[in-house]
């Protein structure tokens, strides 16, 4: 039996609550015994347990990375160029895809995600190409591809056989319609349905470019062209927008929208009157890659990611990574780091929270992950800290380049880049 280790830090960050100065965290058993102030340890501190001063740094929940695509993670740099529009960064996407190469590219993620202090993620897997082991926790969300009436039996039945247990190590089934451009609502109904019956989540990709409100609205862009490149003609219906589909996610067990880029006011007020089982899935840095960059001297006009609405608002708001098709790591700090510039207006809190408490709220997993808790598991991420000091202990880890320098899982060290005392 393992003895009881209490961490000491400059700052721990437990996600709910305020940050604790000269703070320690007790792990037992692979989970959290107690969070304090070193000094106001418990008994079990003080006691069973050995103290190891891991020095100037923060520890953190293990992050949550609520959506990624592991299968692109063998790319070096995002597909395309900044301001590329989603239809031509797709074509680039499915003419990259080599499924025999998709094993060694999740393998890849996996490793780089606990390196960068992620315990926790939502994966869009393909059919057969589920994560390998690994001590993350992954919720696999198989892609369900059917934009013809003809393909949708086949799509339900790679779902109904995806949800029955058993899939690899801590992997729990999800599934992924994927976009409206690429499933038709019928699809949908039935996804919603199963995941209510399973108990198992959904995630899809929704309001993330202008090119799909102009598809939804009226069935024609550039979207209407990649269709009809595809030989899917028929899925170009229009008459429709987001909400439609929002409806119908409502129904699922839990269902995540994917980026939600481009929400209207009563979208995201249906998004906040079911908080509890709806969450958008916000990836900063990939937003940034496709936003539109202009031409000449004229600026393409800016839209503002709806962020502080959507949190005054009571929407349950993740952070993802989207994949390294699109972003250039598969760092989670990176996003919040990212999003805490872009939103100054957001509390450096909040944006902590959706990295870690609010991703595993919308994994379904927050009883287990998200926030130093005692009972929770013992996922932790060790960030370093600059050598200064802030009247704002977020300003240290926010307004910062030092990274992640260990991750422990199930209270196993799973990562170490440098050795603490």
């Amino acid at each position: 039996m393992m003895t009881p280790t209490t961490l000491h830090a400059r700052y721990v960050f437990p996600a709910v609550g305020e940050p604790i100065r000269d703070g320690v965290v007790t792990i037992d058993g692979g989970r959290i015994a107690a969070v304090g102030r070193r000094g106001d340890a418990s008994s079990l501190q003080r006691g069973r347990a050995s103290l190891r001063d891991l020095g100037n740094v923060a520890i953190l929940p293990g992050l949550v990375n609520a959506h990624t695509h592991l299968e692109f993670s063998d790319i070096e740099t995002p597909l395309g160029h900044p301001g590329i529009s989603l239809p031509d960064w797709i074509r680039l996407a499915m003419a990259r895809r080599k499924a025999e190469e998709i094993p060694t590219a999740i393998a890849a993620g996996l490793r780089e995600s606990v390196r960068s202090g992620v315990t926790t993620l939502g994966d869009i897997v393909q059919p057969g190409q589920i994560a390998a082991a690994s001590p993350i926790d992954v919720t696999a969300f198989l892609e369900l591809i059917a934009p013809t009436v003809e393909r949708i039996p086949a799509a339900l039945e790679r779902a109904r056989s995806h949800v029955k247990p058993p899939l690899n190590g801590p992997v729990r089934p999800g599934l992924s319609p994927h976009a409206p451009y690429s499933v038709r609502l019928d699809l949908v109904d039935a996804v919603a349905q199963l995941s209510a019956a399973e108990k198992i989540p959904v995630a899809m990709h929704l309001a993330e470019s202008p090119e799909e409100l102009q598809w939804l609205r009226d069935g024609t862009g550039p979207f209407r062209t990649l269709l009809e490149e595809l030989g899917a003609e028929e899925a170009a219906v229009g008459g429709l927008r987001p909400m439609d589909y929002l409806q119908r996610l409502a129904a699922a067990y839990r269902a995540l929208v994917i980026h939600g880029n481009y929400l209207a006011d009563d979208e995201i007020a249906l998004l906040a009157a079911n908080a509890e089982r709806m969450a958008v899935v916000y990836c900063p840095r990939c937003r940034d890659w496709f936003a539109p960059r202009g031409t000449g001297c004229q600026p393409a006009p800016r839209h503002v990611y709806p962020l502080a609405k959507m949190l005054s608002a009571g929407v349950t708001v993740a952070l993802g990574t989207d994949g390294r098709g699109s972003t250039p790591d598969l760092s989670i700090l990176g996003e919040m780091r990212f999003a805490a510039r872009r939103h100054p207006e957001v509390g450096r809190g909040d944006i902590l929270r959706m990295g870690t408490v609010l991703g595993a709220k919308a994994l379904g997993v927050e009883q287990e992950a998200g926030s130093l808790t005692p009972g929770k598991r013992a996922d932790l991420a060790i960030v370093a800290l600059p050598d200064r000091d802030a009247s704002d202990p977020y300003a240290l880890l926010f307004d910062s380049d030092e990274p992640v320098v260990a991750c422990y899982c199930r209270g196993v060290e799973a990562f170490e880049a440098r050795k603490m005392t």
